[in-house]
């Protein structure tokens, strides 16, 4: 499957698990059928789409280091079209379970390997680190999303963060792209905005995505009613930004 859509970037703050849920949502309601992957200890997927953590039996931390199938973990939420696995604070176990193990970078790789029959995107969205649990991820996916704050630190992690993805590349999954960068949190009434916006464009060129996702109010609230933007209020700059992202991001997976 090749739409498998990993969201990361090792600094926090930039918009990842915003960029996850509402990129999820925007292209579950073009009708495909996606399925978020919680693969954050802290859960903010799981619970920005409605799902309670206490009810929760099993999330993605059970198929990682268990016995349990990817069929036993997926959730339901209030978009059809649109599932998660989620996440919970027996993630963190991950990182100590995980690295004694033999072949410790493929463990969600084969969680998912012939498991995606019916869903056409598979995001998955990652803790602001680079650790064992990022790996998986990374060598899970066949894409790689940067969400990138439009503020001067965050272009100080991204060298990092792509150095990280040529050693996965080359060493651990050689069929991973760069999709793009998406600039998050613009404010258009700030200049370094522009400023940053303008220096990420004259290094990446024409990897960086078309869409700019504002900073917008309605966005930092949508989580704390468990939905996404969409749902919240669809016409909200915010809201009409990631639907916009979504047209972007299928257009391109089409070609």
């Amino acid at each position: 499957m090749d739409n498998v859509i990993v969201i990361a970037n090792q600094k926090g703050g930039v918009g990842k698990t915003t960029t996850a849920i509402n990129l999820a949502a925007s292209i579950a309601v073009m009708e495909k059928k996606v399925l978020v992957i919680d693969c954050d200890s802290q859960g903010n997927a799981t619970s920005g789409l409605g799902l309670d953590r206490e009810d929760i039996k099993n999330c993605i931390y059970h198929g990682l280091c268990g016995d349990s199938r990817l069929q036993e973990l997926i959730y339901e939420t209030e978009l059809s079209y649109l599932k998660i696995v989620p996440s919970s604070q027996d993630l963190v176990g991950a990182e100590i379970e995980l690295i004694g193990r033999e072949n410790r970078e493929y463990y969600l790789y084969n969680l998912l390997r012939g498991n995606l029959d019916g869903y056409e995107y598979v995001i998955l969205d990652c803790p602001p680190s680079m650790g064992i649990v990022t790996i998986n991820a990374l060598c899970a996916a066949k894409k790689l999303l940067i969400p990138l704050q439009c503020e001067y630190y965050a272009l100080e992690g991204i060298a990092h963060l792509l150095k990280t993805y040529e050693l996965v590349k080359k060493r651990l999954n050689t069929e991973l792209k760069l999709l793009g960068v998406v600039l998050t949190m613009f404010d258009k009434r700030n200049k370094l905005s522009h400023q940053v916006a303008q220096e990420v464009r004259n290094h990446f060129k024409d990897r960086v995505l078309k869409t700019v996702i504002p900073r917008n109010v309605r966005l930092s609230e949508a989580p704390s009613h468990g939905k996404p933007a969409i749902s919240y209020d669809i016409r909200s700059t915010g809201s009409q930004a990631y639907l916009e992202l979504a047209r972007e991001i299928v257009s391109k997976s089409k070609e």
